[in-house]
């Protein structure tokens, strides 16, 4: 599954009301580790169709950043039934994003 870009218009739909469980991913172009971690989510994204992942551009979508209390990126939060049960900042190896849902 592809990954989706979400804001402030759409987030509620695609992230808080998702029937399945999500991962967001706070990130910015300018962030050289947000690029590191591209490839992870992308991977997840396509390795894990029980999950739907979703990515937030903070430059674009500050409120959401400020909402779920992104301090530094990359920032992956994991939610479930439109609750966010799980975070991790800075690079992360895929088994330790995939522990958020666990």
């Amino acid at each position: 599954m592809a990954v989706i870009a979400v804001n402030k218009e759409n987030f509620k739909a695609e992230v808080l009301q998702s029937d399945k469980p999500v991962l967001v991913d706070f990130w910015a172009t300018w962030c050289g580790p947000c690029k590191m971690m591209a490839p992870v989510v992308e991977s997840i994204a396509e390795e894990h169709p029980e999950l739907k992942v979703c990515k937030v551009d903070i430059d674009e979508n500050m409120e959401l950043a400020q909402q779920f209390q992104v301090m530094s990126i990359p920032t992956l939060a994991a939610f479930k039934g439109g609750q966010m049960t799980g975070k991790t900042v800075g690079y992360q190896a895929k088994e330790n994003v995939l522990k958020l849902f666990a």
